[in-house]
């Protein structure tokens, strides 16, 4: 089954750290965008109709569409795609740009799970980052989303920001819990060379922690989540039983996904290829009939190999090295095991049997153990 990715690129301001395709909001430019992204999705469709059971609305902010447009994008992907019914469509939201009655709305326009980018619960934090709700709004806004109907919400936190400490990092992943959230994502963050935070850092004289602590952030915090009954299942998220995100698993697991609007990409039928980002250009290419994909090429069956080993171990659950390298004919182990023997010596992996997996001190060091396959 297809996963379905649709880019919203808008945003109220922007982040001083984000290195995503987004731009300022604008009502005249978003009413275009919302029409050509319609006209994609429905060139997608035709005879024999793909299979879907995620819809993901990502961004930027993507609630900052109207539910009216939530609702006739989602019939979009039904008329074009076959969706199941029990079809997971998770919408992205930034914690000041929702009341209860607009969430309430995403609720009947057939949204059934929220990803709020809440990222801190410390002010001094938020405003660093320059996010423009408070962590009294974030938990007002969790409030709304509960009383509005949703069972299924996801919060995003980072560490690692200018000038946090472990326990600062601690705090906020005692808030996160202390609302009990089905789902976390917890992502360190990265500051980009062209991104104005870097500058920022530069001028204020903020500084990130030593990687130690970094370490020590990440860990610690996944002791307090297992604990709680958020049980880890890929190196940056956990969950409740049964609330995994099924739409990113997608990606972590060798499946399929389309991605339509500005800067969206897609792999399907071991091709993969990428819309264009500008979006004015994208609209205008939609509008004069023109295919907005671009750099869509065949992976090689090493390519594609590599990359299910790859992303796979961002599981906790690892890869089934059997089963991948029926898929492939290759014996993986033949192939990569005297690279990856030096990780296991060391106990960022683990064996067993025909199952790969990094240890939960490995996930640290993710990145080296990766360069094996690419």
């Amino acid at each position: 089954m297809l996963g379905l990715y649709l880019h919203v690129p808008f945003c109220s301001a922007i982040c001083n750290y984000c290195n995503f395709n987004r731009g300022l909001f604008d009502a005249s430019l978003k009413a275009r965008y919302v029409e050509a992204l319609l006209s994609e999705i429905g060139r997608a469709g035709g005879a024999g109709r793909a299979g879907a059971d995620t819809i993901f609305f990502g961004g930027g902010t993507p609630s900052l569409l109207e539910p009216s447009e939530i609702a006739l994008i989602i019939a979009a992907c039904e008329d074009a795609f076959d969706v199941a019914r029990d079809r997971e469509v998770t919408l992205e939201a930034n914690p000041e740009s929702v009341t209860e009655d607009r969430l309430a709305a995403y609720r009947a326009a057939g949204v059934n799970r929220l990803s709020f980018g809440v990222q801190s619960f410390r002010d001094d934090e938020l405003k660093r980052l320059s996010r423009l709700h408070s962590a009294d709004r974030a938990r007002a806004a969790y409030g709304e989303a509960r009383r509005a109907g949703f069972n299924n919400v996801s919060l995003d936190l980072m560490m690692w920001l200018p000038g946090q400490r472990v326990g600062q990092w601690l705090e906020s992943i005692d808030c996160a819990l202390a609302l009990a959230p089905e789902h976390l994502s917890l992502y360190m963050l990265e500051v980009y060379p062209n991104a104005p935070l870097k500058d920022e850092m530069a001028r204020a004289r903020w500084s990130q922690a030593p990687d130690d602590d970094a370490a020590a952030m990440y860990l610690t915090a996944m002791e307090r989540l297992d604990a709680a009954g958020l049980a880890q299942y890929e190196i940056s998220n956990v969950a409740r039983p049964g609330r995994r995100s099924r739409h990113n698993l997608k990606y972590w697991t060798d499946g399929e996904w389309l991605g339509f609007g500005c800067g969206a990409h897609s792999t399907r039928d071991g091709a993969r290829w990428k819309n264009v980002s500008a979006t004015e250009e994208y609209i205008a290419r939609i509008q004069a009939g023109e295919s907005v994909a671009l750099d869509m090429r065949r992976l090689p069956a090493t390519e594609r190999l590599g990359d299910a080993l790859f992303t796979g171990l961002r599981l906790s659950d690892g890869v089934d090295l059997s089963a991948i390298g029926e898929r492939y004919g290759v014996d993986v182990w033949q192939r990569y095991g005297a690279d990856l023997a030096r990780f296991i010596d060391a106990g960022c992996l683990l064996r067993e049997g025909a199952r790969l997996r990094l240890t939960r001190s490995g996930m640290l060091l993710a990145n080296d153990v990766m360069s094996v396959f690419v």
